[in-house]
């Protein structure tokens, strides 16, 4: 299956695409996980990419497509690929359309996570990732055994810049303002399923296997 995941940032796509990826047998393509890793890697593209996301702007369309179009046409991708992270306007879900059918491809399914917007701050804001390993950890929801300290390696855990109070409330206008017009163009070709992510993790899988015909 090629499954489109939509939601604003903090509503749980990474964490559900982790489970989704081992039930269906496909990738997992997060755009968000390649510009990091551009980033850290120091490479032109994560030097520019990182001048967008410190600000909670959108990586520009050109960029985006084009690393999308070399993933998707990777080998590991012709059993199907979960999209997490992209589109995130119209203008990309077009350029998607074009791109697919190119390929020979389609999407089946865009799965909308639905969170309301306090809860998302709060999650967003209350996040912290280990220097060391990456580990991720909450302040609320899964907070170390020493406050700073990563509990598997002893790493300092430090907020990234996007996680910020400000830099989130900005993340979320820019989404609500540029990515939820997704919704509507989804929904009008038929392939939106809307998933209430306000709800403990093994729910909201549930939720997805429903939505996808599947028992889980």
């Amino acid at each position: 299956m090629n499954i489109i995941l939509l939601g604003p940032p903090g509503a749980g796509k990474g964490t559900q695409a982790e489970v989704l990826t081992k039930k269906l047998f496909v990738p997992h393509i997060s755009t968000g996980d390649m510009f990091r890793a551009a980033i850290s890697n120091g490479t032109a593209l994560g030097v520019e990419a990182k001048a967008y996301m410190d600000k909670g702007q959108l990586v520009p369309d050109a960029i985006t497509v084009g690393i999308i179009r070399d993933r998707i046409a990777q080998n590991d991708c012709k059993g199907g690929f979960l999209l997490d992270g992209f589109p995130r306007t119209v203008v990309q879900a077009e350029a998607l359309d074009e791109l697919l059918e190119k390929l020979g491809m389609n999407i089946d399914a865009v799965l909308n996570f639905s969170v309301p917007l306090d809860k998302l701050i709060v999650r967003l804001t209350g996040r912290r990732m280990c220097r060391g390993c990456g580990t991720i950890y909450h302040q609320l929801y899964h907070a170390p055994q020493k406050e700073g300290i990563c509990d598997s390696c002893g790493s300092e855990l430090y907020q990234r810049s996007d996680d910020k109070e400000e830099t989130v409330k900005n993340r979320l206008s820019v989404y609500e303002a540029q990515t939820a017009p997704l919704i509507d163009y989804y929904e009008a070709k038929g392939l939106l399923k809307t998933i209430n992510g306000d709800q403990p993790i093994n729910e909201v899988m549930k939720a997805l296997g429903a939505a996808l015909g599947q028992e889980w």
